[in-house]
């Protein structure tokens, strides 16, 4: 009888830790013609905290990224559960937020879809639309690898809406090496973008994990991750795009703005000027991140002159540290921002 109950109450709290964490769905205007899709995320019992605005980068979109359905590996519960109101945006082009009609486009010459400044009328909006429902002036922003890029951005821009920005595997326009500069440049001419790049790229299964395999210095992935959490990612990624199962292996459309704009960083191009920031920044980077560089860490230093600035690098992090392992980057990841956001 005694394990009987036992069991009970242990299934009875689980459900509480499970309800305790409620997301909604919303659907906010950019621009006329232009859906974006939010999710919220709040823990029931505790909304202390601050209003937190999570940006995806160039890979699957928001709720993959930041919400992954595998249990412990959900950044935006881990921060309602602390106090906080969460957000998750997706830039119109990815998930349930509008497509533009040139992701539907084959030929090569098209122009890349998603600028950076079209991703910030979405942020924009998402911003606007979060500041009424938390009741609260301004937002904080947390931006991964061309995410943090965008957040950046727009904080440069507009300060007054903005309490802390935390960029996770972020590039600054500094002139650099960058590992991926020769799969964008032009065949013919090294110092230009690939003008055949088309609107979008396709990214299967294998793709969306390459660059994250070959930062995990093991054959055995295994100690590194879960691997729910790479089944999870790539299912939930591909399946974004309604489109992915039309194609074999199953591919999803990712807008191609965001690398012509980040081959244009690597060259030294600056999107944003970092001197314009006047809130308190934190910037992490993974030491095997494959997409941003050391580089942009210490050029973000030099320039972040105005504002209250953090840097800091997780030892043997990769791009995705906050989907690996606790102890692979996850924890200390956390940590982090938990701190930097009281």
């Amino acid at each position: 009888m005694r394990s009987s109950l036992f069991t009970l109450l242990c299934c009875l709290a689980l459900g509480r830790e499970v309800a305790a964490a409620q997301r909604t769905d919303h659907f906010v205007e950019s621009r006329p013609g232009i859906r974006i899709y939010i999710r919220k995320v709040v823990d029931r019992d505790n909304r202390r905290g601050l209003p937190v605005l999570l940006v995806h980068g160039g890979g699957p979109p928001g709720e993959v990224v930041f919400d992954l359905g595998v249990p412990g590996y959900s950044l935006a519960e881990d921060l309602a559960r602390a106090g906080h109101l969460v957000y998750m945006v997706d830039v119109r082009g990815w998930g349930r937020s509008t497509w533009p009609a040139v992701m539907d486009s084959t030929n090569p010459h098209a122009p890349q879809a998603v600028t950076s400044s079209e991703a910030l009328e979405d942020i924009g909006a998402a911003v606007n639309w979060i500041q009424a429902d938390s009741r609260q002036k301004a937002v904080a922003l947390l931006g991964h690898a061309t995410g943090g890029h965008w957040a950046g951005m727009y904080t440069a821009g507009h300060n007054g809406n903005v309490i802390r920005l935390i960029m996770l595997n972020s590039m600054y326009g500094v002139s650099a090496p960058w590992a991926l500069s020769s799969g964008f440049q032009n065949p013919q001419d090294a110092t230009e973008f690939d003008p055949s790049a088309g609107a979008y790229r396709l990214a299967d299964g294998n793709s969306l994990v390459a660059g994250w395999n070959r930062a995990i210095p093991t054959d055995d992935k295994t100690t590194w991750r879960d691997p729910r959490v790479v089944e999870a990612y790539v299912r939930d990624g591909l399946a974004s795009d309604p489109t992915s199962l039309s194609r074999t292996p199953p591919a999803m459309r990712i807008p191609g703005a965001f690398r012509r704009e980040h081959f244009e960083m690597a060259r030294g191009k600056k999107f944003w000027d970092a001197h314009d920031i006047r809130v308190p920044t934190l910037y992490v980077r993974g030491t095997r991140d494959h997409w941003s560089r050391p580089e942009d860490l210490e050029a973000l230093k030099h320039d972040l002159t105005n504002a209250k600035a953090a840097f800091q690098s997780i030892p043997d992090g990769t791009h995705f540290l906050f989907l690996d392992r606790p102890e692979r980057g996850r924890s200390a990841f956390l940590q982090l921002i938990l701190d930097f956001l009281k």
